[in-house]
């Protein structure tokens, strides 16, 4: 009987504990309770969703800024955001080829993944690691049109690079992490307005008539000249501009978006003498 009377006496004497516990809480000083109350319960993310930490490909080197450079359009891309069961996704024929059939869509179309091995072989080139490359430009099939600066740490995975855009088409811009400047963010049309008045402008088609080697057509540019290179980022098709001033083809057999750019970096940096 004294067992569970003396188990009985210590549960009173815990809870009186507790009861001085709060009335000491209660009694603490107002301007102690106010930094309680604004202290954050938990820390913050360490990495949001949209925003991505500029970190510049090469350091910047003062010479290239009197230097020529190189900017990229890509044309109809393929990025159309729409609400699959209870969230927006980023349309793509891996993961919503079902959808799109329901809704009389061809799957074919929605290849988000082109657009994005074009910018990663843009990105990996040796022009933009040596910082000639100035920006890139990208419109979609429906007319959107998104500058990327030319130091943005580009996704190398498919699945964020997808989420990016998805936030890049719902906020309609991407700061990089702890910065104001602006990453990826949509622009009004039509590109024209923000290229350089001394440009020399390139579109690429495997329809073209215009058969050249890029390497013979370069060395015939000055080299004071910007460059801006017009590449398709969609499946099938083909470009259909009016502001460039050569539609050229540079193989005898259909290249993909990253083949052509990668070969256009290859040739770009030879002229250049860009190790």
């Amino acid at each position: 009987m004294v067992r569970p009377f003396a188990a009985k006496g210590k549960k009173r004497k815990k809870s009186e504990k507790y009861d001085r516990d709060e009335d000491a809480e209660e009694s603490t000083s107002p301007s102690k309770k106010v930094m309680l109350e604004n202290e954050p319960d938990e820390e913050p993310a360490k990495e949001d969703f949209h925003e991505l930490e500029g970190i510049p490909i090469a350091p910047k080197d003062p010479k290239n800024d009197s230097n020529a450079g190189v900017i990229f359009i890509l044309e109809r891309a393929s990025l159309e955001v729409a609400k699959v069961g209870k969230n927006y996704q980023l349309l793509n024929s891996d993961d919503h080829s079902n959808y799109l059939r329901r809704n009389n869509r061809n799957p074919g179309d929605y290849r988000p993944d082109i657009l994005h091995q074009a910018l990663l072989a843009i990105f990996d080139s040796r022009i933009a690691k040596a910082g000639r490359l100035k920006v890139v430009y990208v419109k979609t099939e429906k007319g959107l049109l998104i500058e990327i600066k030319p130091y943005v740490r580009l996704p190398r995975t498919q699945k964020r690079f997808y989420g990016v855009m998805l936030q890049l088409l719902q906020k309609l811009s991407i700061t990089a992490a702890g910065k104001r400047e602006k990453l990826f963010r949509v622009i009004k049309n039509p590109v024209t307005q923000y290229l350089p008045a001394n440009c020399r402008k390139m579109g690429f088609s495997h329809s073209s008539d215009k058969l050249v080697k890029v390497r013979n057509y370069l060395d015939a540019v000055k080299d004071d000249v910007d460059l801006v290179f017009v590449v398709g980022a969609m499946a099938h098709g083909k470009i259909e501009t009016d502001y460039t001033d050569d539609l050229l083809a540079i193989s005898e057999y259909p290249l993909s978006a990253s083949c052509c750019i990668a070969d256009i970096c290859k040739d770009l940096a030879e002229k250049w003498n860009v190790g």
